[in-house]
């Protein structure tokens, strides 16, 4: 094994990422979470792994939520040839107004806008040397797009950490700026490999440093994370470093459910949970973390805290791997509209179903549609996707196609869900399933696992937000947790 994939033993520091949000606040990060190291109670023995600023990343790639074409998104298309230029110089327009608003000195402006106004223009020589490059017939711009795409994510990390370390560095802090991107390097490591090399000769005991949640690496990160990179670099750096605690800083809290639906004086933050939770969490697209991120961080026995950055007294959420709360209860509503809903009924599927469902999850794999969770009986298979319209269509006329004889069926449902480290309540299924019925919400199809850790129910969309109050109202509020449910 290389020395630089060897895990370090747990030492005595913390690793620490903040999210987009919280980094377009430079104020309430720098008083509430870098010059108040509060559990820790040391500046130092810290390492910050910061996303870009609210809004860069779908400037660079494509909106998140809406798909809106960003600068990657422009030029895979390359219908208009100088689209992607547009949006490109629309990006530095908006780096460097952000520069403005955190540097008044005008040298310290200079130095901000000079480095990253040599990044942005690296990458878009790339770009045009590139698209004159694949006029040609002998070069194709799809074997080079992902390439593309992990460059054009990394300037939003690179902005943003580079930023914050110069920020410190004016207020006192002996910050170091911690660049993983590979930007200037000549070597292919592993992620592993370059966090190790990143970190051999930092002194977390004096210095301070703010990491880019992004890394260059072999095989690429986004290939296998997407959007999820940041998370990633959190996990490993923790892992690797040996952290005797990971800390995700947040806008919000996790809590019992949504404060912008239920009203912030009932949703109760959650004080301990554990990582099956998250998970349940994550496949709803409500991420305390990415589950691969996770995945490390449970594996090394590292505890993962959530806490809320404007409120820095808070203790926040702490997740582990084997916490079961004392008393069973139900501790989240969470769930998800615009789910899509794809039904296959075959009336020669008894007896079959294995073989009809391999071939449904095929389509689904091979449309890159995210399952959120299905039902099966002797003839019908029903798939819920995260996913839009076009490509379950496309789902749809595939396997029309494969299998002539099934009707196949689209609509658009939501999905609400009950959540808890403990449910083993007497009686919790027809509790839940009165609640909905009380604001006349019908369930289209339900399920509830063996292990007790959550129950989920296909509704209507425009039922959502009455199931989702009044689940949490019956199967929460009842218990009048106070400030939190298991404070940490």
């Amino acid at each position: 094994m290389s020395p630089h994939m060897i895990v370090k033993p747990q030492a005595n520091h913390t690793v620490e990422k903040i999210g987009g949000t919280s980094m377009s606040n430079y104020i309430a990060t720098r008083d509430n979470i870098y010059l108040n190291p509060g559990l820790k109670g040391d500046l130092y023995q810290r390492i910050f792994v910061v996303s870009a600023y609210g809004g860069i990343t779908n400037q660079l790639l494509e909106h998140k939520k809406t798909g809106q074409p960003g600068i990657f998104a422009l030029f895979s298309n390359a219908e208009k040839e100088g689209s992607w230029a547009e949006a490109f110089a629309e990006l530095r327009s908006t780096m460097l107004n952000i520069n403005a608003e955190l540097f008044t000195d005008a040298a310290q402006l200079k130095t901000a806008n000079d480095f990253i106004s040599g990044r942005l223009d690296d990458a878009e020589r790339v770009l045009i040397d590139l698209q004159r490059l694949c006029e040609h017939g002998h070069f194709s711009l799809a074997d080079h797009l992902q390439t593309v795409r992990e460059m054009l994510a990394s300037l939003g990390e690179i902005h943003s950490a580079s930023n914050t370390a110069q920020l410190l560095r004016l207020d006192g802090v002996n910050a170091r700026f911690v660049d993983l991107s590979g930007w200037v390097g000549d070597k292919h490591y592993s992620l592993d490999e370059q966090i190790t090399r990143a970190f051999d000769e930092i002194d977390l005991s004096k210095e301070l440093p703010i990491t880019t949640g992004y890394s260059h690496c072999e095989g690429g990160l986004m290939a296998s994370f997407d959007r999820g990179y940041s998370e990633m670099i959190f996990s490993r750096v923790a892992v690797i470093t040996g952290a005797k605690e990971a800390i995700i800083h947040k806008e919000f809290h996790l809590s019992t459910a949504d404060p912008r639906l239920v009203g912030e004086n009932e949703a109760v933050p959650i004080g301990r949970t554990n990582y099956d939770v998250a998970d349940q969490l994550a496949n709803l697209g409500m991420e305390a973390i990415h589950p691969k991120a996770a995945k490390g961080l449970r594996q090394n026995n590292i505890h993962l805290r959530v806490k809320n950055t404007f409120e820095p007294e808070h203790n926040g959420t702490l997740i582990t791997t084997n916490y079961i709360g004392d008393t069973p209860c139900v501790e989240i509503i969470a769930g998800r509209k615009g789910v899509m809903a794809i039904e296959l009924f075959d009336q020669n599927m008894v007896g079959s179903v294995g073989d009809y469902s391999a071939r449904f999850l095929k389509q689904i794999e091979r449309f890159k549609a995210q399952m959120i969770t299905l039902d099966v009986n002797a003839n019908t298979i029903t798939y819920y996707l995260d996913t839009n319209l076009k490509t379950v269509k496309r789902i749809q006329e595939a396997l029309e196609e494969s299998l002539p004889g099934s009707e196949v069926s689209v609509r658009k449902v939501a999905v609400v869900s009950a959540i808890g480290s403990n449910m083993k309540v007497p009686g919790i299924l027809a509790q839940t399933t009165n609640a909905l019925a009380e604001v006349n919400v019908s369930v289209l199809a339900m399920h509830q696992s063996m292990r007790q850790v959550d129950m989920q129910f296909i509704i209507d969309e425009e039922d959502y937000d009455a199931a989702v109050k009044s689940l949490h109202q019956k199967l929460v509020e009842v218990h009048e947790h106070g400030s939190a449910i298991c404070a940490s």
